[in-house]
This record gives structure tokens, C-alpha cells and sequence, in this order.
């Protein structure tokens, strides 16, 4: 089934001033396959900078807000984006997650295993689509809209995505086999250090960008666990705190800009400017 399209389109513009920056994205040192990727990437700080420059129109009506007027003026700029349909998400993630030094291949982002970007499925040694805001969180499932988008939709080893299911975020547990050094218990979630940033801003992607008024639920980060179908996913401090740890990377900021421009034509504002977190929460 086709992308929908729907509001407005900036798109064009902005990739076109891209282009003309000439802005280049480092390259990673990525996992090799069957392997776990390394702890903790460094941010590429001089392409984030870049990056922000570049886009400095999108953010326009932004400019100069804090609290909830800022989160206001965010959704309404991130909600201009084109919907993809569930099927269109497993090849727009081979695109967005593709191994920097092989392109058969994806990133998982849990284990942080690079595997092939054909073995996608729901077998064991498959990867397959994960929500990280769990759909049973609001009850959306995969229906078109925060059910397929892939701002929060990762490729993902079918087992440990499993382990995951649809439990909070928090801090501790025991190791998950082959988890790439994430934790579980009960009631929550640790996923692996260099990507706990990355699960965090794609919580708040989340919060913002869906707010209850176009026909799905008022997403919310809030400091609970155990928050079942209900719109919300914990723990808020402990997602702001890995925000500040684990900030924004070149793997990171090269998927925010294919989905804006291939895709969605929508950014995760929270990569581009991860300090907005603060202003918000």
C-alpha cells in the first residue's frame, strides 16, 4: 500500500539547503556481523551543529519557546509528515538502520547485532519491527499512524524483542541473552548504553507528536512502571537522564534525516536539539 500524504510539505526546501551545505556525516565504527556493537559511540558533535544549522527553518515557529508552548509549536511542525502503511516499514527500516560498513545489512538496536537485511521475519534469527513506545501502550497496534512510525520503529532480534515486549523503561535487571548488555526484570527494560539515548528521544518523539487530537491517544512519558494499556511509558527521569548520557550520533542523526527525506519528511526534533528535552520536562 502506498505512503499517505498529509499537511503541508517543507521537505524539498530543506533537503535542497542540504545539499548546498554539503553537510557530511561521519561514519561509524559499526558492529560486524553476528557481532555486538561497541558500548558507546561518541557523539559527532561538529555534524550535530551542522545539522541544526540546516534545519534551522523547520524549527522556525519554535524559536524562542519553552514548556508547553514549545511542545505545542513541535507538534505542530513534526505532524506534517507523509504515513506509511505496516507493510512499508520493513523496507523503509532497511534504509534507515543499514549497517555503515555493509549495506546488506541492518543494525539491531538492542543486541546491536548488524544481520541481513533479508532475514526479517518472526523466526528465531530473524529481526523484525519494534515499537519502542509498545503499541499496547494506548492501544494503537499497527494501525496507520503511531503504529508505523518510524521514528520509534526499530529492526529488532525477534527474541530479545520478546524479552522487551511491551515493559517500561527503567534501570536494572539481569543480563538478556544476547541482549548486547541490556538488562530486564518484572517490570522494565534497560536496553544497552549506546543506544539509551536513542530510546529516550524516541519516547518524547512520541509524546509530541501525538497528543490526542487527531484521532489516537495523548502519548505521555511518566515515572511509573507497570503502565499496561494505558497512554503511557516510564520512567521519565531515568529517560532524561539517558538522554544526557548517551547524547545524539552520527547513526543517529543520519536516520532522523533519511526519514525526513525519503520518508516521512518529519524530523525527531529531540536529535537536533536534545537540550529541548529539559525545556519540556
Amino acid at each position: 500500500m502506498p505512503a499517505v500524504r498529509i499537511g503541508r510539505r517543507k521537505a524539498v526546501a530543506l533537503a535542497s539547503a542540504a545539499v548546498l551545505a554539503g553537510l557530511a556525516v561521519p561514519a561509524l565504527t559499526p558492529a560486524t556481523a553476528g557481532a555486538s556493537a561497541p558500548a558507546h559511540e561518541a557523539p559527532a558533535a561538529q555534524s550535530r551543529v551542522a545539522a541544526v544549522a540546516d534545519y534551522a527553518d523547520y524549527y522556525e515557529g519554535a524559536e524562542g519557546k519553552t514548556g508547553d508552548a514549545l511542545k505545542s509549536a513541535l507538534h505542530s511542525i513534526i505532524s506534517d509528515q507523509t504515513k506509511l502503511s505496516y507493510s512499508a516499514v520493513w523496507d523503509a527500516l532497511k534504509e534507515t538502520d543499514e549497517d555503515p560498513s555493509n549495506s546488506g545489512n541492518v543494525i539491531l538496536l538492542y543486541s546491536g547485532v548488524s544481520r541481513g537485511k533479508s532475514a526479517n521475519g518472526g523466526n528465531t534469527g530473524d529481526w523484525n519491527r519494534e515499537h519502542v513506545w509498545a503499541k499496547s501502550h494506548g492501544g494503537f497496534g499497527t494501525s496507520t499512524g503511531p503504529g508505523t512510525d518510524i521514528h520509534h520503529l526499530r529492526p529488532s532480534d525477534v527474541q530479545v524483542n520478546s524479552v522487551r515486549g511491551n515493559k517500561d523503561f527503567d534501570n536494572g535487571g539481569s543480563a538478556v541473552t544476547n541482549g548486547g548488555g541490556s538488562l530486564t526484570d518484572s517490570d522494565s527494560f534497560e536496553p544497552r548504553d549506546a543506544v539509551k539515548g536513542d530510546v529516550a528521544r524516541m519516547i518524547f518523539y512520541m509524546a509530541v507528536r501525538y497528543e490526542g487530537g487527531d484521532g489516537w491517544p495523548d502519548l505521555e512519558p511518566n515515572g511509573s512502571v507497570n503502565n499496561g494499556s494505558a497512554p503511557y511509558i516510564g520512567k521519565l527521569d531515568v529517560l532524561k537522564d539517558w538522554n544526557e548520557q548517551d547524547p545524539p550520533d552520527a547513526f543517529e542523526q543520519r536516520r532522523n534525516d533519511v526519514i525526513f527525506e525519503s520518508f516521512q519528511h518529519n524530523r525527531n526534533p529531540f536529535i537536533d536539539h536534545p537540550e529541548w528535552v529539559e525545556s519540556i520536562w
